[in-house]
């Protein structure tokens, strides 16, 4: 059984740029010490947006979904509203970062 944390297969672009409404794509991998010291500041500012969809995404080379997003450091969280993207946050220290990247949600 998969770990419910895990990242999904990678989604194709063609896909991502046809999800409607708002979208956090979370870009990182499984042994990344920055991805699991920034989970629970995510987990907690992803609390209570029902209406936001979070996708983990496993990065690394060869990616092309990462490599369209142009990620270099993880964790990298890209928020999408219909398939564009709105903004960014790169390896977040804080939750107000976060809560920052997330406010056009509500």
């Amino acid at each position: 059984m998969p770990d419910p944390g895990s990242p999904a297969p990678e989604p194709a672009l063609a896909e991502v740029e046809h999800l409607p409404g708002w979208t956090l794509l979370e870009f990182g991998t499984g042994w990344c010490g920055w991805c699991a010291a920034a989970q629970p500041l995510i987990q907690a500012a992803l609390a209570g947006r029902d209406t936001l969809r979070h996708l983990k995404v496993e990065d690394g080379r060869g990616r092309p979904l990462g490599r369209h997003y142009g990620v270099r450091l993880w964790p990298t969280l890209v928020l999408l509203r219909d398939g564009q993207e709105t903004g960014r946050v790169v390896r977040p220290r804080d939750r107000e970062a976060i809560d920052a990247l997330l406010a056009p949600v509500g």
